[in-house]
């Protein structure tokens, strides 16, 4: 070991121990004080000739002793540092204290190096590492070493052992064998103990990985957030300032209008009170040929039946310009409905059993592509005879859900949502044409419009269409089937209500075009 390594190199050449008080004479070499002084003494008796005991290096006087202030530290934090590490001395050393290399379990006894080179190396003599607690290698009934294994009782035992009644039949091994099998017994133990510690790295590595993620979803989704309300904010204050302008232009324009009235009935009051007061002086008169010739009172009539209320000039009181203001924040919160109508999109399958003949239905059932061929599909109930239609494997018969779908320009196209017990042939089983189904439908030559059907009444959109992608929401507690425009904004186009009796499949219907349901990452609105 290093410490031990270091520690022979704080040691003494003439103590065999720890420097105590170090000095360094001029030839570099290291001594305790007392040490050095009791050789340099015995010198100075003998023949007053001055030499280093280590490499005999020689001085005419007698050296003066340097006390080594940096060896004296580094020994100081040895002891310090070592302090709880037993340090066992030679049994036999009794002058001077020197550490043991070996221990003798016979003798119970620790030797130095000197000592052990004179020791019995009888095989009785069993020698350990230095060691303060012999009596623990030795049985505590025989006093003996022990050196044998009962593996029955999982207990070291000496050669006496071996001849009781206790041990007799049991089986014993050789400490040596023993301990090389409890060896392998740890050592695959600590392989199994390895092999789970590094499957347990792995999990937290994965799960540290998922947390990572989820943090970072979390970050992009607070600010997808946080967009999408600024932008809110942004909208709400521009329509405030609309609705306000609106609100100002239509006072203004009230005002102006209810001036002109209010002053042709100031001039009307003044005039009738004119009359009134003509007719109240004829009536003060005696002389009736006066009364009767007077020109003003010759065509007397009903003062309610030369106005009425036609001088008002037809005002509501500001009536209709509320209205607009409803109508117009209807569709905001509408927009905002739609905005927030649900987290994740429904999964949206088309039923291949259902595809009309001149359908192509994609692998991942998500594309319905109009084909001249006819694709000679086998036979089934669901299978609608009309040839360009097809509906979903999914149906919803309570909740809040919507789909997304992209609308190829050219052809016509049909979506929206049917019943299952929609007729499967003749013109009623077409999307719209029936009560079974609600569906939206454009395509070339409709000047970019679009128009809702239900039951063969169609209501045309009062709105230009230039986005190629659609949402359909439907709420199927509240009745409320609803198609939106997927533009930035998203917009409004159209609510069905009703009460629904069965589930509802999502339904489309192409000619000369294709239709793809969108879902995930290509969502245009809503991801």
């Amino acid at each position: 070991m290093a410490s031990a390594g270091l520690g022979e190199e704080l040691k003494c050449s003439v103590c065999v121990s720890l420097y105590t008080d170090p000095v360094t004479l001029k030839c570099g070499h290291n001594f305790c004080r007392v040490c050095i002084d009791h050789i340099l003494d015995i010198q100075d008796q003998e023949s007053r000739v001055y030499s280093c005991p280590e490499c005999t290096t020689k001085f005419q006087e007698r050296p003066a002793l340097q006390k080594n202030i940096t060896l004296f530290n580094v020994v100081e934090n040895f002891l310090s540092t070592h302090q709880d590490e037993a340090v066992i001395f030679c049994t036999y050393c009794v002058d001077s204290p020197v550490p043991a290399v070996r221990s003798c379990l016979m003798c119970e006894a620790s030797l130095c190096d000197k000592h052990l080179k004179v020791h019995s190396k009888g095989p009785d003599h069993v020698l350990t590492d230095p060691s303060t607690s012999l009596e623990n290698r030795k049985c505590p009934i025989h006093k003996e070493v022990l050196k044998y294994y009962c593996t029955k009782d999982a207990i070291c035992i000496c050669v006496s052992c071996l001849k009781d009644e206790e041990h007799r039949r049991h089986r014993v091994e050789t400490l040596i064998k023993a301990s090389e099998k409890k060896k392998k017994k740890m050592g695959d133990f600590l392989q199994k103990l390895t092999t789970k510690r590094e499957k347990t790295e792995e999990r937290v590595q994965s799960l540290e990985e998922h947390r990572k993620k989820a943090q970072e979803n979390a970050v992009g989704e607070a600010k997808r957030v946080t967009a999408l309300f600024t932008d809110i904010r942004r909208r709400v204050d521009d329509l405030e300032k609309r609705i306000l302008s609106e609100i100002s232009r239509q006072e203004e324009k009230m005002s102006l209008s209810l001036s002109d009235v209010i002053q042709n009935l100031e001039i009307k009051k003044n005039e009738l009170s004119r009359k009134m007061r003509d007719i109240e002086e004829l009536c003060n008169m005696t002389d009736p040929l006066t009364v009767l010739l007077d020109p003003d009172t010759c065509d007397l009539c009903d003062p309610e039946e030369e106005g009425g209320d036609e001088d008002t000039g037809g005002h509501d009181g500001g009536d209709r310009g509320l209205e607009l203001i409803s109508h117009i924040l209807s569709d905001i919160f509408r927009g905002l409905n739609a905005t927030f109508y649900g987290q994740d999109p429904a999964d949206i399958l088309l039923d291949i059993n259902t595809a009309g003949n001149n359908l192509l239905i994609s692998d991942d059932l998500k594309t319905a592509t109009w084909t001249e061929g006819n694709q000679n599909n086998r036979e089934t109930a669901k299978r609608f005879q009309n040839y360009h239609q097809a509906m979903s494997c999914r149906g919803f018969s309570s909740g809040r859900h919507y789909w997304d779908v992209e609308m190829s320009r050219t052809g016509v196209c049909r979506v929206g949502m049917c019943y299952p017990s929609i007729d499967r042939g003749g013109d009623q089983s077409v999307i719209g044409d029936n009560n079974k189904s609600w569906g939206l439908y454009g395509g070339q030559g409709s000047n970019n419009q679009c128009s809702v059907k239900h039951n063969r009444k169609e209501t045309q959109l009062p709105h230009q269409i230039f986005s190629d992608r659609f949402r359909i929401c439907l709420d199927y507690e509240a009745g409320r089937l609803s198609f939106y425009e997927l533009c930035d904004p998203i917009r409004h186009l159209h609510t069905f209500t009703t009460t629904f009796t069965e589930p509802l499949h999502a339904a489309l219907w192409v000619c000369g075009s294709s239709i793809k349901i969108l879902g995930g990452k290509e969502q245009l609105w809503g991801t």
